[in-house]
């Protein structure tokens, strides 16, 4: 393994940025959660547990986000147009 005595100012960024997303998960709580972002679609999704299929989908279209239950479980939360969503929130 090579040994970095500093990172360049984009890695340093994106390590800033990586720890506090880390920050936020783990204020979730500690069960396992993925994540995904599709790009092309701008949609993040977010599965707790083991990636559990959804029976059930309550769609918030006035924030663009989709809750999928299994039964009553929180099994995963879909955000649409994310990059839009959270502009105003980076900095």
């Amino acid at each position: 393994m090579a040994t970095v005595t500093k990172p360049s100012t984009k890695t340093q960024q994106i390590i800033a940025r990586v720890l506090d997303i880390g920050r936020q998960i783990a204020q979730l709580g500690n069960e396992d959660i993925w994540l995904s972002y599709d790009r092309e679609a701008d949609v993040l999704y977010v599965n707790f547990g083991n990636r559990q299929k959804a029976t059930d989908t309550i769609a918030l279209n006035e924030i663009g986000v989709l809750l999928r239950y299994q039964g009553k479980k929180l099994v995963g939360i879909t955000v649409l147009e994310v990059s839009k969503r959270v502009k105003g929130e980076q900095g």
